[in-house]
């Protein structure tokens, strides 16, 4: 029997229980199971992993960080991003890895156009650093947004103006402002200067189009949720598990 599940604080709109038993069905392995596991600490996953017999896990928020020094190795990228969303169970080690990045990468590639070389990167979290490494393997420069910036390459939200955020065409929302049910929250961004050249992204995926993903579209700029990036990200994990089956 192989047992995969998603560790979280609020799991209750989670896609991955769903995706993974309906692939687990579709590939005819009815010794596979996934369940959601919600923990209000981080200190709560060393009694998970040793009350229950698991061979991977997907992390989300807000334990991508967190769950770092209860691993016993890192993957290259996630030791360059500093944030775990996949461990593998590989004969006594936890591993960690990260899928976020090249979902990310995959889910907007199609959509990029030549001016698409700097980008808003709102958040700092695990989702924010795995997006920021995305963009810098596609040679985008990035700069992150956060209420409390620190150091180099972060700016508060009150920093930006509507003509400084129109020489920032990619804006990436890495917040969970806006995510149900709280569907009328969203970042405090000058959108009167978003316009026809923007591509905006935001990685809430539910509800289906937020309220930044509205703003900005009526603007006149390009959307996408974060449906697909999840997608990609949830197949590279499974890619790292079935490896070690």
């Amino acid at each position: 029997m192989k047992n995969f599940g998603l560790i979280g604080k609020s799991l209750k709109h989670s896609f991955s229980k769903k995706y993974f038993e309906e692939k687990f069905e579709k590939l005819g392995l009815e010794d596979h199971h996934y369940a959601l596991y919600e923990l209000n600490g981080i200190e709560g996953f060393p009694l998970l992993i040793g009350h229950e017999r698991l061979s991977g896990l997907n992390v989300t928020i807000p334990f991508k960080e967190s769950i770092i020094p209860f691993l016993d190795q890192l993957s290259d990228e996630a030791k360059a991003i500093g944030a775990v969303n996949t461990v593998v169970f590989d004969q006594g080690m936890l591993i960690g890895h990260n899928t976020d990045a090249i979902g990310f990468s995959k889910s907007i590639r199609p959509f990029l156009a030549m001016h698409h070389e700097r980008a808003l990167i709102l958040g700092t979290g695990g989702a924010a650093k795995a997006v920021r490494y995305a963009l810098h393997q596609l040679g985008i420069d990035s700069l992150f947004v956060s209420r409390t910036p620190q150091g180099e390459g972060q700016i508060a939200y009150s920093e930006l103006s509507p003509e400084g955020i129109k020489h920032w065409p990619l804006i990436v929302n890495c917040t969970p402002l806006g995510t149900s049910p709280e569907v009328a929250d969203h970042p405090n961004i000058p959108y009167e200067g978003i316009g026809n050249q923007h591509f905006c992204v935001d990685l809430v995926y539910n509800p289906e189009k937020s309220t930044f993903l509205s703003k900005a579209e009526k603007q006149g700029a390009m959307i996408l949720n974060g449906k697909d990036m999840l997608h990609f990200q949830a197949e590279a994990a499974w890619d790292l598990w079935s490896m070690n089956d």
